[in-house]
């Protein structure tokens, strides 16, 4: 008997699970396209060449927003860093739904495939689907034991405090936003010391005492005409206020962004094995010239919107260069683990077909949610672009042009 897959297996024929078994165990799905073009050695060179143009690409991408964080230019919540990340979320949404999802739906609809249960069942968008729910969830749960964590931080500062024999009082004066100007050195505008007996207190100098800020209040709620106040430099004189409040993660919105971050990270990185991993394992030099260009593109803008959302996180220094290297190096891995294994490796079996299928599609689910929900609405609802006129304008700009461009790529890659 044959060991061939047979083209038309009944549901009746066996469990869903023994079709699965079918589907994998199945032979290698010959393509007529398969020896076109075919130049392992013009192939091989192009190989390095991509990992050398994707390497310094997704690592400039992600270093530009952690490097510049603390420049006026490309500071997190400057103008100009906002109509970038916005450019970079119109990428990646396009990436999971014009280049993962439908990559998914070709794998696991391929006509090597049994037709049961794979053209029976819409899979690609299901598994999609699926993993942005799974995706809401990870983000909600991530982002409730980031702020426990930061709560016990919060108390444990205030029993350090307290064993101090500290009263509490500049706290809850700070609290109010009016500090008495004899007890502290209030400096602004150049160290000027402001005149009569209180002064207001800017959010910096609260957040530099007690470990976290009140952006939130000014990025939501609130009429667009109130005036911000005038943010000055508090400099306590060793009265021990706010010892033991650093942590890893700052701001109000530290801990959405910190798990904002690693779910972004996980989609991205998920779909870049396998794209490198598919380049790798080419033979075509025809198929590996025009995906040099397309992915340095795709993986500059996406790591540009990383390295946003992990600047904004507040990471260590140390969590920092290790997300950042791992997304770096992810998509050159992938190629070199195909270089490695071409001589074996059967990107047209069913087996291949359907682990990456199923990946593109759940990378696919992610990828969306992540820059519907925690990309474009996150900004494009904030306080600050509802305020600015001319900002929405470049940033909707910037949004619809990265997709555009990103969609147009579907045509090489």
């Amino acid at each position: 008997m044959s060991n061939s897959w047979a083209p038309s297996i009944s549901p009746n024929s066996g469990t869903l699970l023994a079709q699965l078994h079918v589907s994998l165990s199945n032979s290698t799905c010959n393509s007529l396209k398969s020896d076109l073009c075919r130049d392992d050695s013009a192939a091989f060179t192009l190989k390095l060449v991509a990992i050398c143009s994707i390497l310094v690409a997704g690592a400039a991408g992600i270093a530009i927003p952690l490097l510049g964080r603390k420049k006026s230019l490309l500071a997190t919540d400057g103008n100009l860093f906002i109509a970038a990340k916005a450019f970079a979320a119109g990428v990646i949404l396009a990436t999971g739904f014009v280049h993962m999802l439908p990559d998914g739906s070709k794998n696991l609809t391929n006509k090597c495939l049994p037709s049961y249960p794979w053209a029976k069942f819409p899979f690609s968008g299901f598994l999609a689907m699926m993993s942005a729910l799974v995706t809401l969830l990870a983000d909600f749960v991530g982002t409730q034991m980031y702020e426990r964590k930061r709560e016990a931080m919060k108390r444990k500062a205030a029993a350090q405090r307290n064993e101090l024999g500290l009263d509490g009082s500049l706290d809850s004066v700070s609290e109010a936003g009016i500090l008495p100007a004899d007890r502290e050195e209030v400096r602004g505008n150049g160290g000027k010391r402001f005149g009569g007996e209180e002064s207001i207190v800017g959010i910096h100098a609260h957040s530099r005492a007690h470990g976290h800020s009140h952006s939130q209040d000014l990025d939501h709620g609130g009429a667009c005409g109130v005036r911000e106040q005038h943010v000055v430099d508090v400099h306590d004189d060793g009265d021990g206020h706010g010892l033991g409040h650093s942590h890893s993660f700052g701001g109000e919105n530290g801990a959405r962004h910190a798990v904002v971050s690693q779910v972004l990270e996980l989609g991205i990185v998920s779909h870049s094995v396998l794209i490198g991993l598919s380049l790798g394992v080419s033979h075509s030099p025809c198929t590996i010239r025009p995906l040099v260009a397309a992915l340095s593109f795709h993986q500059f803008f996406e790591g540009f919107a990383l390295g946003g959302c992990i600047a904004e996180a507040g990471f260590k220094k140390a969590s920092t260069v290790i997300m950042a290297c791992f997304f770096a190096l992810t998509t050159p891995g992938g190629i070199a683990v195909g270089i490695g294994a071409a001589s074996f490796y059967n990107p047209a079996s069913a087996r291949a077909l359907i682990v990456e299928g199923i990946l593109d599609s759940i990378s696919a689910g992610i990828l969306i949610y992540m820059a519907l929900v925690d990309l474009i609405a996150a900004d494009f609802m904030s306080k600050k672009m509802r305020c600015n006129v001319r900002l929405q304008i470049v940033s909707y700009f910037a949004l619809f042009i990265g997709a555009a461009l990103m969609a147009s790529l579907a045509v090489w890659s």
